[in-house]
């Protein structure tokens, strides 16, 4: 701490709250402690009778709040977000357009493991709308050693800890399995369900197929779907254990990968995830279980919002699922907004 002339003081950093005095009208913290000292600030000290302050004296090895939330800044900050200004030693970043947020935990957790930093985010994989709140971060003193900051950019590897991937325009093909509905006795009020839940990210049913119960009925229309140059096959119900729910087999004859068949999640478990490699794309082809009919909140609203942002999912992924998979059947649904998936 030193003591220079109120006139010279710009660019300084305050050491102490200094208090402002207005009679009948106010009074108060005028400038707090860590405050950095601008021109604009100069009459207003001087009218308030500072002729000298104390400031902080940093010899190269010490970084101010502010400067220390802007390295982090610069860790975290990944494509599609934009960064709020410094206030009170931290920072935000906020969402640029819709998309799903990805996390790199292992690289963040390191980073929170250093003492005096904090990075905070929303859960990963999380869907989220333009101006969303994304992060916050900043250093826990109002200074921090410069080589605790470099240890902190050595820890991150040079990459972003975030990326915020936007939705893509799919083209989407439904096969409705099950002879009921092939044959006309009953009305299909699974698909209606699909198109609501592929609204919410600007997408439809381009082309839709009925099947009977047999593999290779849904084999064919699963075919014709990718034919016709679908991005994203959905193949609602047939996906029990049941003798006749055929829909596993007809998705695995298509030649695709399968990632999985089965997710330890409830509702969803049933579900099947496979890749076709098409040329130069990938096409997920879903196996949805009837559940995704009559529930608020399923698997595949979990890997929904992924998919249609182009973030491929693993096995692994799926069975990382485990915890927070179990849905809480609330009465009034607000997922994403709870723990559902996360």
């Amino acid at each position: 701490m030193k003591e220079i002339k109120t006139t010279e003081a710009i660019g300084h950093i305050l050491c102490h709250d200094l208090t402002q005095i207005i009679k009948g009208v106010a009074k108060g913290p005028r400038f707090r402690k860590g405050h950095v000292v601008m021109a604009e600030d100069i009459p207003v000290l001087l009218s308030m009778g500072k002729e000298h302050l104390f400031v902080w004296e940093n010899d190269g090895s010490i970084l101010h709040e502010d400067e220390a939330a802007a390295i982090l800044k610069e860790l975290a900050q990944g494509r599609g977000m934009t960064a709020s200004e410094p206030k009170e030693g931290k920072i935000e970043l906020t969402a640029a357009y819709d998309g799903v947020l990805e996390i790199d935990i292992d690289r963040l957790n390191a980073l929170n493991d250093l003492d005096d930093i904090t990075i905070a985010t929303l859960p990963p994989h999380m869907p989220v709308t333009a101006g969303m709140k994304l992060a916050g971060m900043r250093v826990i003193p109002l200074t921090i050693a410069r080589e605790k900051m470099e240890e902190a950019k050595r820890v991150a590897e040079g990459r972003p800890l975030l990326e915020l991937h936007p939705y893509r325009p799919l083209k989407v093909g439904v096969v409705t399995t099950g002879s009921e509905v092939f044959k006309g006795l009953i009305k299909d009020t699974f698909t209606p369900v699909i198109e609501a839940k592929l609204k919410k990210f600007h997408l439809k049913v381009d082309e839709h197929r009925l099947s009977d119960d047999s593999t290779d009925c849904t084999l064919k229309e699963v075919n014709s779907l990718l034919e016709l140059g679908m991005d994203m096959i959905l193949c609602t119900g047939g996906m029990s254990v049941d003798p006749d729910d055929r829909t596993p087999a007809a998705i695995k004859a298509t030649g695709a990968q399968v990632v999985t068949y089965g997710a330890p999640v409830l509702p969803g478990a049933m579900f099947m995830l496979a890749y076709l490699t098409k040329g130069e794309k990938r096409v997920p082809i879903l196996g949805l279980p009837g559940c995704v009919m009559y529930c608020p909140a399923t698997i595949f609203d979990i890997v929904l919002p992924r998919l249609v942002a182009g973030i491929e999912i693993t096995r692994r992924d799926i069975r990382r699922l485990g915890a927070g998979g179990l849905c809480r059947n609330c009465k009034v649904c607000h997922y994403p907004n709870c723990g559902f998936g996360k």
